[in-house]
């Protein structure tokens, strides 16, 4: 018998994984609890759902693949959780899901590709998560990323701008950036995405928030890997939360 095959071995798994169920019970508790009012979405038939972002919403998609609803474009993130949901949900509507993240992506390289990679489209519900890197790249890779806050601001608003005047009609979700590593520089930039998000009446999903009370019943790694990326539990969060603050 090899090591990791010893009974002692097997009951710490099974209490491992017994606790880790119970987290994820404590945590839809929290859900309730904490999910703002709901702002229902209709769904139309034929409607366009487009997530845009970073890394975080990248997650292994494959780039060459465009075409809506195919699971290599969609990657292993929260946007192929959602997506796959709300096609089960919705097998009669023909539903249209996209995920265009990139990672490593900032506020002006989501700029640079909006009109072919949102505008083009069309989306009827819109979602951006993005944030990190307009900090991270300030002080990683030789930090030759010199954007500040108020880039990152305006930068942001103009994008949200575009959209709603080249695509009259579009729901935009605002994604709260958010991390498990004690980075406090990182506050501003979601009290940006939330300002936005208030000012220009636009959806805003708190997952910062939602992820520091989850840290509360499981270790931070279990949700975010390395206090940036989410694992699969953390990507459950994130589609669970988003699809109970949208509304559909």
């Amino acid at each position: 018998m090899m090591p990791s095959d010893s009974p002692s071995i097997s009951r710490r798994s099974i209490l491992s994984a017994s606790a880790s169920i119970a987290a994820l019970g404590a945590m839809g508790a929290i859900a309730r609890a904490q999910v703002p009012s709901r702002n229902n979405a209709t769904l139309k038939k034929g409607a366009v759902i487009l997530f845009q972002g970073d890394s975080i919403t990248d997650d292994g998609r494959k780039k060459e693949v465009l075409e809506a609803n195919d699971s290599k474009a969609l990657g292993r993130s929260y946007a192929a959780m959602i997506s796959g949901q709300l096609l089960l949900a919705h097998p009669e509507m023909d539903l249209k899901c996209y995920n265009r993240g990139i990672s490593g992506n900032k506020v002006p390289d989501l700029a640079a590709r909006w009109d072919t990679d949102t505008i083009a489209l069309k989306p009827d519900i819109l979602s951006i998560h993005i944030g990190v890197n307009d900090l991270w790249h300030t002080v990683a890779f030789g930090a030759t990323y010199k954007g500040t806050i108020d880039d990152y601001e305006a930068g942001y608003r103009e994008l949200i701008k575009r959209s709603q005047k080249e695509l009259p009609g579009v729901r935009i979700i605002i994604c709260e950036p958010f991390e498990l590593r004690n980075w406090p520089a990182l506050d501003p930039y979601r009290a940006v995405a939330r300002k936005l998000a208030d000012e220009m009446k636009l959806t805003f999903v708190p997952l910062h928030s939602f992820f520091v009370e989850a840290a509360k019943s499981a270790a931070p790694e279990f949700w975010l890997w390395d206090g940036i990326h989410p694992t699969v539990a953390g990507h459950a969060i994130m589609a669970n939360k988003w699809r109970e603050v949208v509304g559909i």
